[in-house]
């Protein structure tokens, strides 16, 4: 039974793989990984950075979809087992409050998550320049787009699973128009997913150098008895380019603003041959994680080298031992983020 309880729902039959003999570290990989390869489904080049949850005993999937022209788009896909899937040949057909058809130009890197028995979908898109998108749906079967929640420019848009003190809360990287000389993690808040306010700073990069560029929102935080366990990635910059890797802390339950405790290492890093060599070189990029209350397992989904879709495990007792043993937590992280 595990020590920290993670809040949430039973999940039976979460994919799941013990831990190898000899594994380091909190996190390790499937080994069958990658789950998701090169060319999935006719005019789509490679499908990675998606977005997985439970939904009627089975696992749907919101996918980051390359498509042969070059431009990503949002595809669905199914699987029993949440590791073998199957896919819609089309994208997502999103439509406005009125039932007209209103597709983004372009979308990418999906996050899902349910709230109050509705589903969101939260992505980047363009809005006279890169910006969150966001849509709706009860059955995945009519997607309503909502009002983009912020002006450009922004990434990795991370809802909460639930309201907190009655508002809907999300997590968000301000950038610009480039690929971000900055990159910090703020949190906002919302009565209605219409109106944002209540901005607050959450944390800065790392001095750490696999967190030294930029940082930014993965899956969607993991209520627990210690927290919110949060899964994020971390982008340094080398002479060959940049380098992305996983890492983890814990926001106070009731102002995610405050960071309780912060892995100052990596808990994944591309050393595999299907996260080191692909469209993009050397990327491990969370965008789901499965969570089981029971046994306090975790599965997590994430994009590799821009090419695949990986999958890794651990449990809510190991990775937040990590977290809290290795806490690099500034004193502005434990601050409420107003200055």
């Amino acid at each position: 039974m595990s020590k920290v309880k993670i809040i949430g729902s039973s999940l039976p039959n979460i994919p799941w793989q013990e831990r190898p003999e000899g594994g380091v570290g909190p996190v390790w990989r499937y080994s069958e990984n990658p789950i998701i390869k090169r060319n999935p489904l006719p005019g789509v080049a490679r499908i990675f950075n998606s977005a997985v949850i439970p939904y009627k005993g089975e696992f749907i999937g919101v996918f980051r979809a390359e498509q042969t022209n070059g431009v990503p788009h949002l595809y669905m896909g199914y699987s029993k087992d949440g590791v073998n899937w199957t896919y819609e040949p089309e994208k997502i057909p999103f439509v406005n409050e009125a039932g007209e058809p209103f597709m983004p130009r372009y979308a990418y890197d999906p996050r899902l998550i349910e709230i109050e028995g509705t589903y969101y979908i939260i992505w980047c898109t363009d809005f006279y320049g890169a910006a969150l998108g966001m849509a709706k749906t009860k059955d995945f079967k009519k997607f309503v787009r909502i009002d983009n929640p912020f002006l450009p420019f922004n990434r990795n848009g991370v809802l909460f699973p639930r309201r907190i003190n009655g508002n809907f809360v999300l997590l968000s990287r301000p950038s610009d128009s480039g690929h971000t000389p900055f990159g910090d993690i703020f949190v906002s808040e919302s009565p209605d997913l219409t109106y944002w306010g209540k901005h607050r700073h959450v944390m800065a990069r790392g001095s750490e150098w696999w967190q030294s560029l930029k940082i930014g929102g993965g899956s969607a935080p993991i209520e627990t008895s210690e927290g919110w366990l949060v899964i994020y990635h971390g982008v340094t910059g080398t002479c060959n380019g940049y380098v992305y890797s996983m890492g983890a802390c814990i926001l106070d339950i009731d102002n995610p603003s405050i960071v309780k405790y912060r892995a100052n290492r990596f808990i994944l890093t591309p050393e595999e041959w299907y996260e080191e060599r692909g469209f993009v070189a050397n990327v491990v990029f969370p965008c789901a994680a499965l969570t089981d209350a029971d046994t306090g397992r975790i599965a997590i989904y994430y994009g590799a080298a821009d090419s695949y879709v990986g999958m890794a495990f651990t449990t809510v007792d190991e990775l937040v031992e990590f977290v809290k043993a290795n806490d690099g937590a500034t004193d502005d992280d434990r601050s409420i983020g107003i200055i």
